[in-house]
């Protein structure tokens, strides 16, 4: 009998998951997270005197009854409704969880949890001179599980319709997260400058996405480049706008706060500003940078003998087409975040000059022009890194012909 031979689709599986390529994906997959756990590590703040906002206890609760309730709607108030509530809760979470409590319940305009029975609210706890909880405010609805559903919603949508491709955009989400929360902001707090650290954060972050997306390949290797040059180019752009103007991350709203905390702290706030341009951006050129690396990828896949003048000029022309949406879509965003500002600059008929000239305006317009300097300074570097990486056999064709002619 004659041995049993293993059948082509096996044969292409192993060879597919042994690949020099695949190996060299998941090596460096494996030490973009390494680094990630050993930056927090290292990174992790060091046990101290724990914060007024540490001390305070918060628990889950639910409402099991309205023992008085003299709130109204008011007009002015568009229809909420003002007073106070007397309720009895069951608390649901933390040490003192099956606990009946009763606490009152101020609804203002800004400050509006109105209740009814049944109603899951987040209380404030603290306790009496016997060690006896007692329940100090009611500041928010408890919205956890709604917002876990709407992001499991989102989840699920990616995977459904990206399959492999949306697994892999997830992870590469759940990274650059993971990046922000325990690389770059502890190192902000440990007073490392902000700017290196946040584009360095954004190089890491951009790598670890594009990898996870498309795997190791030139293809990738052309958006990550593409990608920290843009970012480090949007940076650049709002330091010198800064330094001219003058501003910083003083002029920002929460730097009265921020200011309060680098007293016992090595914070350093003037690059804060700078820093959260250079996140901002980051998705926005990352989405311009794979979409013309990818588009040359297949121009080449196409045309294996393609130059590298043509190929930087498909990359240019495709790169224009995204120009202008992915500059507008930036702009909006921001434009969005401070629809408040604008509105009250139109109720309290500021003059021109004044709405120009203030902080608030100009953090907004550097914010945005930026991150948009950026896209597009991304699309030129993207389709030159394309050219002269993914170049085709052409170039090689052309260039052993002139040798040819010289030795002729």
């Amino acid at each position: 009998m004659g041995r049993c031979k293993p059948s082509p689709s096996l044969s292409r599986l192993k060879e597919g998951l042994c690949s020099p390529r695949r190996l060299a994906g998941l090596a460096m997959g494996a030490g973009l997270f390494l680094l990630l756990v050993v930056g927090a590590i290292l990174l992790r703040p060091a046990d101290g005197e724990l914060t007024a906002a540490q001390k305070r206890q918060f628990a889950v609760a639910r409402v099991t009854d309205i023992l008085a309730d003299d709130a109204k709607p008011e007009p002015w108030s568009e229809g909420l409704r003002l007073g106070a509530q007397l309720l009895e809760v069951e608390l649901l979470s933390g040490p003192y969880r099956g606990r009946i409590l009763e606490t009152p319940n101020y609804l203002s305009a800004y400050a509006n949890v109105d209740c009814s029975v049944g109603t899951r609210v987040i209380v404030r706890l603290d306790y009496d001179d016997a060690g006896e909880p007692y329940i100090v405010s009611v500041p928010n609805y408890d919205r956890g599980i709604v917002l876990l559903g709407m992001v499991g919603v989102f989840a699920l949508l990616l995977l459904l319709l990206g399959g492999k491709k949306g697994l892999m955009a997830l992870l590469g989400l759940a990274y650059t997260l993971a990046g922000i929360w325990f690389l770059l902001i502890p190192a902000i707090l440990r007073g490392l400058p902000s700017i290196p650290c946040g584009v360095a954060v954004c190089a890491l972050t951009a790598v670890a996405s594009l990898l996870m997306l498309t795997g190791c390949s030139r293809k990738t290797l052309c958006a990550a480049l593409g990608c920290v040059c843009g970012v480090a180019a949007a940076g650049l752009f709002a330091w010198a706008v800064g330094k001219i103007t003058p501003i910083g991350g003083f002029n920002m709203a929460e730097a009265e706060d921020l200011v309060l905390r680098a007293y016992d702290a090595d914070l350093e706030i003037r690059g804060l500003l700078i820093s959260g341009i250079l996140i901002a951006a980051l998705g926005a050129v990352m989405d311009v940078a794979m979409s013309i690396s990818s588009a040359c990828w297949e121009l080449r896949e196409v045309d294996p003998k393609i130059s590298s003048g043509r190929l930087f000029r498909s990359g240019m022309n495709i790169g224009r087409d995204a120009m202008g949406t992915m500059a507008n879509t930036l702009i909006l965003a921001f434009a969005g975040a401070s629809l408040n500002t604008l509105l009250l600059f139109q109720v309290y008929g500021y003059p021109l000059i004044q709405i120009l000239n203030s902080d608030s305006m100009a953090v907004e317009l550097i914010q945005s022009v930026a991150g948009s300097v950026g896209i597009l300074l991304t699309v030129p570097l993207v389709a030159l890194f394309s050219a002269r990486i993914m170049r085709g056999s052409g170039d090689a064709e052309k260039k052993s012909g002139n040798l040819l002619k010289r030795r002729v």
